[in-house]
């Protein structure tokens, strides 16, 4: 069996501890595209609700369901697609 989520309060907590210095719930509309771009922050998330597919430039879309995490580095240049639900994520920032 999965191991049930954390609560926002506890996914939070535990990456603040970690020194990520912002954390937000994002929620993303069905079929949204977002093509490549990059941010100046180092990205840790969870998927909690709908889907996505996570490219990175290696060819292969990552196709993420609730539970999934993933990080990006800054400056990493990566696109995103949502699925037919949209998407609702944790993801929490860390500024250089």
């Amino acid at each position: 069996m999965d191991a049930p989520l954390p609560s926002f309060d506890e996914f939070a907590q535990a990456r603040r501890a970690q020194g990520f210095d912002e954390v937000a719930e994002r929620h993303w509309p069905p079929e949204a595209v977002v093509p490549t771009h990059a941010h100046p922050f180092a990205v840790e998330a969870l998927m909690v609700a709908g889907e996505m597919w996570l490219g990175t430039g290696d060819g292969v879309p990552r196709h993420l369901r609730p539970g999934d995490r993933f990080t990006l580095a800054v400056g990493q240049p990566h696109d995103e697609r949502y699925g037919p639900d949209g998407a609702t994520y944790w993801a929490a920032r860390r500024h250089a």
